[in-house]
């Protein structure tokens, strides 16, 4: 069978707004090629004049002729009616009717297609981006995504950071947008690579899963009320960030209530031995309140906790199967990880020293959840 060719369209207005639907639910964009008889490439093209950020849809002040409106007038205009008689019917003033007609090429040459297009032109009010009108908050906001701060981390730390300068406030939506549209020309494109998902479009969340189930392990039902309501520090959630084709990995410790981050080199791999004994040594260096519990997912790499519990002392707690939310913080590092380390590297070749100033760059990033302060300074009251 042969497959059947699409040729490019130009989509009208509904369906438009049916690809900006499909998208918003994820829909990948060969389906939504399909349910609209048109092909990916167009679909790209249509997302990509606006950076996956939706246009917001223009409204008509009811104070101005409508395209309906200006059906009338033509219509009327070539049966010979007058200018005030078009502007009873519509209820206008005689003055609105006559400068709209004069303005668009007079009695003969009136068209409303043609009138209704100069409007719209006419009624466009470029504003110039905030970004380009305050060259100081640009350069702020640039040096700031180049340290791979997040948006709504630069918005925060400005206001924090400049309490009495309007001119040096921004939403954390207009970085994206400037990011993400180009044609307000006020941030680079290149500066996308800094965002933690390096992409030129928005695009849908997506999901990960679980891991199977382990033998003698404690479920995260058993844990103590401080772990869940992180009063008391000490508390850590752990995971591994895979590197190229499965074959290397690194560990990741997040503290729950500091949101502290700590790396460990697995430059032997990942087997279970490996892993305990990469934890045990790193462990064994924190101070003593600072060595309670470990909540882990149910990965094969922890199958010796029980020796690792021995050794160290800390409690270990094993997710729901499928249920990576039960370790919220340690899911958020790793997807903040991910633009130091992408997918596609091989992490066997990561040295500690490396891992090292990446934690520590990201143990100084002020964090939302914590009240805009940095996880460093959060660890240190809490150790106070």
């Amino acid at each position: 069978m042969v497959p059947r060719r699409y040729r490019y369209r130009r989509l009208n207005e509904a369906e438009r707004d049916e690809v900006w639907r499909l998208v918003a639910s994820g829909a990948p964009y060969a389906s939504v090629a399909s349910a609209l008889d048109t092909t990916r490439e167009g679909v790209r093209a249509l997302l990509g004049r606006s950076g996956g950020v939706r246009p917001r849809p223009r409204h008509r002040s009811p104070r101005h002729l409508s395209a309906l409106e200006r059906e009338e007038i033509s219509r009327a205009l070539l049966t010979g009616s007058s200018l005030r008689r078009i502007a009873a019917r519509l209820r206008r003033a005689p003055s609105t009717i006559t400068r709209e007609v004069r303005r668009n090429g007079g009695r003969r040459a009136y068209r409303a297609v043609h009138a209704e297009r100069a409007a719209l032109e006419r009624g466009r009010r470029p504003k110039v981006a905030k970004l380009l009108r305050q060259p100081c908050l640009r350069r702020e906001v640039e040096q700031r995504l180049a340290r791979r701060w997040s948006p709504q981390q630069i918005a925060a730390s400005l206001a924090r950071d400049y309490p009495d300068a309007a001119a040096m406030r921004i939403s954390h939506e207009t970085i994206y947008q400037s990011l993400f549209i180009q044609s307000r020309g006020a941030l680079r494109r290149e500066l996308t690579s800094y965002l933690r998902r390096p992409r030129t479009q928005r695009r849908p969340p997506q999901h990960g899963a679980g891991r199977s189930q382990l033998p003698d392990m404690i479920n995260i039902r058993a844990r103590p009320a401080e772990v869940a309501d992180r009063a008391v520090p000490g508390h850590w959630e752990g995971d591994l960030l895979i590197g190229r084709g499965g074959h290397s990995a690194i560990g990741t410790l997040v503290e729950r209530r500091t949101r502290f981050v700590v790396l460990l080199a697995l430059p032997d791999g990942r087997s279970a031995a490996a892993v305990r004994d990469a934890l045990t040594a790193r462990v064994q260096t924190l101070p003593a309140q600072l060595r309670r519990s470990l909540t882990w997912d149910q990965g094969r790499e922890l199958a010796e906790h029980v020796r690792f519990s021995v050794d160290t002392g800390v409690a270990v707690y094993f997710c729901d199967p499928h249920s990576p939310w039960q370790r919220g913080s340690n899911e958020n590092t790793n997807g903040l990880l991910r633009q130091y380390l992408p997918r596609g590297v091989d992490l066997s070749t990561v040295s500690q020293a490396q891992l090292d100033d990446i934690a520590a760059e990201l143990n100084g990033r002020p964090r939302q959840t914590l009240g805009w302060m940095k996880p460093c300074e959060a660890l240190a009251a809490a150790l106070r």
